[in-house]
């Protein structure tokens, strides 16, 4: 709204809660109107698309009430939550952002846009256009204050019936307001502080008269809200006048808007007040790919369709509805294109579809074949099906019923696990799943009640004709053999003993290629095939086939097999890429959370903001595969799990700021020890590799948490870098009081910059301690460090008068704590104990060591001023 990126003006962007805010309500309005009017052509008609306005609601709702990276609180956010936008119907997150705001922004002659914005300020050198490094402190208690807010918070209490607020904001405004020379009412643009009342201002805050703006003409924007408010408290103008749309409304409470197109209109969930139906049905259609199947299927119980019997429907994949968008919005004249070629996500594809008088229900992402070796194991797939459901159940907010298509292939048969798919359409037929209300049903049947979108765009192209349109083909026997899943032939699990092959890494080609005869373990082969690759390249041949087609036989074969460690390593070497990934990243960031990829001690990249396919390739086989092979796809791997998990149970990650997969993936490995495994990691299928990630995310959440020593549970947070609630503001209050800065082991965190071109709550600090803490590489210790920072903030919050005079060493504090408890438990100091002793009792020594420096000069003589001999700790 500001236009000017950070708050720190120095050319650098940034993501701001008002701006999506604004753009989410602004796509929700205009969803399915016809530019043209409502006869007006079938290609002028906006289309949202479901997914990519889900994750702008999360992104949005997920920032508040915070503003940006940068600005915890910004005045832009009232019109954002409140009129016109409305942005958000949940109550908590509306008083949460306006309480925050009153809270930091409000003045007596207006809000400041937010903390230290030198806009128009005396302080300001308005011939530059950025700002040097350091320069905010200047505008510190001298930002200017706009009356036009008072105007806000008078409409906002007229549309939220708060009779008290209006009041309130008529008189502050009344106070402010100026008179022209014909005695008309003016809104200044702004007040500011005066040049000779700079340093006084300063010094006391509010004890100096701001000035009006002085620019020559009328503040139109303060002018126009000024009437709207007089004519909506003079009662000459109604809400509904002002607002016809009735965004005010939540979308449940709005008149029903009829027509061809979706519209966000889902009903309030009562009891949790998310958005979701009390009466919100997750339709299914089970869709089998033979009759023989089907057949097998029914002796189970399980009633299916194939896709004969759904037509004249069609069932497409999802990518077939992507090719489909790339006409949406092309003109050529403007030299625009269609929507980027990226995937449907879940909510996209719970919608049926009328293109060019065809019907078509599209199946979602987790049944497409692909490459990559995650569609083999029956196992994930059933997780992701609970997932999808649990998911659309959550987040649907369109008229009409989601439909979901689930597509079970001959495949599935052949898999050890297909018992337990049986057993989840079992469930489904009972007609829930995971909480979420479900409904088996024949397509036909359920059409009617479904959401229905009419790709009118479409209407010039002759779609069923088109080669490049292609439904799901339906297989054809001769028979329908295979009544129960004894005659289904299985896989059978393979056992290999392989050896260690890195030794060969700089041998000869001809030894590799002797050994390579010889050997039968696949991982074996793999790592031989690998050795070869890099040395000779996927061209070079080995009896009548390339390395790359031996790979390729190993990696199939491996996969027969499930022998996944194989697998892995073999994917790896193919440069496989986890399919539409990026919308799995992009959910992380949408959280409010960072990425980053890379191997433990080496160079990690950071994914801050969304990415192609091709650069997140080229990332990862980068970054990871030169220092560890199976790592490329198992880091790939957990960041998928990481973006479903994140968007069904977002409470797992709190306290996570950065998700470092490289650090997540050795939580995991010392979770196995804990376990006593012997099995590796990558030796574990991909939803064994799932349920694992998910203890360890889960683990402050379990009542089992205690079955884990205090040094586990240490090494498992520390590898997560999982801080408790308010622990950066904590430091920020630490630093503070510690002119010379904090230092972290070798890292020093300074007073200066950092206080002056940051404030307490803004992400930018939270991210700069977290890069602090990732340079201890000891995972238990980082966590001890958390806990020591934790109790110095509590110390200096109860005793105000303390200030640390010279750098605070926590190495050395952790240091005295650990001598003292050694020596109060008779144990030799050379060792760190503290890490395996609980958390109380680790809290003590480490208070006492601060405590000994603070009163009796410890190891940090001199390093604390205090102006009395009293020390409060507990």
């Amino acid at each position: 709204m500001w236009e000017r990126g950070t708050k720190y003006n120095d050319g650098s962007p940034d993501i701001h809660a008002s701006s999506i805010g604004f753009a989410k309500a602004a796509l929700e309005a205009i969803n399915g109107c016809n530019l043209f009017g409502e006869k007006g052509a079938s290609w002028s008609v906006v289309y949202v698309d479901i997914d990519a306005h889900n994750r702008n609601r999360s992104i949005f709702e997920t920032m508040l009430p915070r503003e940006s990276s940068s600005k915890g609180a910004d005045v832009a956010l009232l019109p954002t939550i409140s009129f016109p936008a409305f942005a958000t119907h949940e109550d908590v997150l509306y008083n949460e952002t306006k309480n925050r705001i009153l809270k930091t922004l409000k003045g007596n002659y207006g809000f400041k846009r937010y903390i230290r914005d030198g806009y128009k300020t005396a302080m300001e050198d308005s011939n530059r256009r950025y700002y040097k490094s350091g320069e905010l402190k200047n505008f510190e208690n001298l930002e200017c204050e706009w009356p036009l807010f008072y105007i806000f918070m008078i409409i906002d209490g007229v549309f939220k019936s708060l009779p008290e607020q209006v009041t309130e904001y008529q008189q502050l405004l009344k106070a402010r307001i100026q008179l022209d020379a014909n005695g008309d009412p003016l809104i200044p643009m702004y007040f500011y502080v005066p040049k000779e009342n700079v340093d006084e201002e300063r010094e006391k805050p509010y004890s100096t008269e701001r000035k009006p703006c002085t620019e020559p003409g009328l503040f139109l924007w303060g002018q126009a809200m000024f009437i709207l408010g007089q004519l909506l408290t003079s009662g000459l103008l109604h809400i509904n006048e002002l607002d016809p749309i009735r965004r005010y409304l939540p979308s449940y409470n709005r008149p029903r808007k009829g027509g061809r197109y979706s519209a966000f209109q889902a009903k309030l969930h009562v009891t949790a007040g998310k958005g979701t139906a009390t009466d919100l049905v997750v339709q299914i259609v089970l869709i089998a790919e033979s009759m023989r199947l089907q057949a097998m299927m029914a002796t189970y119980g399980i009633q299916t369709q194939t896709p004969h019997e759904v037509e004249p429907v069609q069932i497409w994949s999802s990518t077939q509805l992507v090719k489909v968008y790339e006409n949406l919005g092309i003109n050529h004249k403007l030299n625009l294109k269609g929507r980027p070629v990226r995937p449907i996500g879940s909510l996209g594809t719970s919608k049926v579809y009328r293109v060019c008088g065809a019907t078509v229900l599209c199946y979602p992402l987790i049944f497409e074949v692909s490459d990559f070796y995650l569609y083999r194991d029956m196992a994930l797939l059933i997780d992701d099906i609970k997932t999808e459901l649990q998911f659309v159940g959550k987040y649907w907010r369109l008229s009409g019923r989601p439909t979901v298509c689930l597509l079970i292939r001959e495949e599935h048969m052949r898999d050890p696990q297909f018992k337990k798919m049986l057993d989840l359409l079992a469930m489904l037929k009972k007609g829930y799943c995971d909480g979420v209300k479900v409904r088996i049903g024949r397509l036909q049947n359920l059409i009617s009640s479904s959401c229905v979108e009419h790709l009118d765009f479409m209407n010039m192209l002759d779609i069923p004709q088109d080669p490049i349109y292609k439904q799901f083909k339906q297989l054809e026997h001769d028979y329908i053999g295979y009544q129960s899943l004894t005659d289904v032939p299985r896989v059978l699990n393979y056992l290999d003993q392989a050896n260690d092959y890195s030794s060969f890494v700089n041998k000869p080609t001809v030894e590799i290629l002797e050994a390579i005869k010889f050997e039968e373990s696949l991982y074996a082969k793999c790592q031989l095939f690998g050795f070869l690759l890099k040395k000779e390249g996927k061209k070079f041949k080995v009896q009548e086939y390339t390395v790359e087609e031996h790979l390729l036989h190993l990696y199939h074969q491996a996969g027969c097999f499930r022998h996944w460690a194989a697998v892995r390593y073999t994917s790896s070497l193919l440069n496989h890429t986890v399919d539409s990934i990026s919308p799995f990243i992009t959910a992380l960031l949408v959280h409010g959370k960072q990425l980053t990829v890379g191997v433990i001690g080496q160079k990690e990249t950071v994914f801050d903001k969304p990415m192609t396919p091709g650069e997140i390739q080229s990332v990862v086989y980068e970054t990871i595969q030169p220092y560890d092979i199976i790592q490329a796809v198992l880091q790939q791997e957990i960041t998928l799990y990481c973006g479903r998990l994140i968007s069904t149970n977002p409470e797992m990650f709190r306290g996570i700021l950065k998700i470092r997969i490289g650090w997540v993936l050795e939580a995991m490995k010392i979770y196995l020890k804990i376990l006593n495994s012997s099995k590796k990691l990558e030796e574990h299928s991909p939803y064994e590799v799932r349920k694992l990630l998910h203890k360890v995310l889960s683990i402050q959440n379990r009542d089992d948490k205690d079955e884990l020593t205090p040094h586990q549970r240490r090494q498992l947070e520390g590898c997560l870098c999982r801080v408790p609630s308010l622990f950066y503001n904590q430091v920020w209050d630490v630093l503070w009081k510690t002119p010379e800065g904090i230092k972290f082991m070798e890292k020093m965190l300074p007073h200066q910059p950092t206080l002056s071109n940051m404030t307490r709550s803004e992400l930018s600090f939270s991210l700069l301690v977290e890069e602090m803490l990732n340079c201890i590489q000891q995972a238990e210790y980082r966590q001890l460090v958390v806990e020591l920072l934790t109790i110095v903030s509590t110390i200096l919050s109860r005793n105000p008068e303390l200030v640390f005079n010279q750098t605070l060493d926590l190495e050395q504090l952790v240091k005295d704590a650990n001598y003292m408890y050694s020596k109060d438990n008779h144990l030799p100091a050379d060792t760190n104990f503290l890490m395996d002793v609980s958390y109380s009792q680790s809290t003590r020594y480490l208070a006492r060591a601060v405590v000994n420096t603070v009163l009796k000069g410890g190891s940090l003589t001199k390093n604390i001023g205090i102006e009395n001999d009293s020390c409060r700790v507990s």
